[in-house]
């Protein structure tokens, strides 16, 4: 496939790619200005699903019984595997909402902040508990992105 230079306009700028451009082509990357941008970008083949499912508690026992009998500290603890603030859990509204939709933009997983928000207002401890267990399971496994 053969790939074509990139065209600068007068301050340096590559204009925005045309539509189909990219597709299944390298990524490409050129200084302007002591500055490296990105030609092309990557396309992302679709995306999974969680490893887990919403309601499949008996997955782990433990994040199961945190999550029902003390959600606050497991959304401290997801956070803070999160590398974010365990204060996300007390400050920030709608804090599960705001993780998940995190974690999958992240980890390339299927869904809407819409979907996410419904999921935290209907079973908060559930879609918690399905976070943690998804944590968890990157933070024990290398090659992560099992689905």
């Amino acid at each position: 496939m053969q790939s074509h230079p990139p065209q600068y306009d007068q301050k340096g700028y590559v204009p925005p790619p045309q539509a189909g451009y990219g597709h299944g082509q390298v990524v490409h990357s050129q200084p302007v200005g002591g500055t490296t941008v990105v030609v092309q970008q990557p396309i992302i083949q679709g995306k999974r699903g969680w490893n887990t499912g919403v309601f499949d508690c008996c997955e782990d026992a433990g994040i199961c019984l945190c999550g029902t009998f003390c959600g606050l500290c497991l959304v401290c603890q997801v956070a803070t595997d999160m590398n974010e603030s365990m204060c996300v859990a007390c400050c920030v509204p709608a804090p599960v909402t705001v993780l998940r939709t995190k974690w999958r933009t992240q980890n390339n997983i299927e869904g809407s902040i819409m979907n996410d928000c419904l999921l935290e207002t209907c079973c908060g401890p559930c879609a918690a508990c399905q976070l943690a267990r998804e944590v968890k399971t990157a933070r024990e496994n290398p090659s992560y992105q099992m689905r």
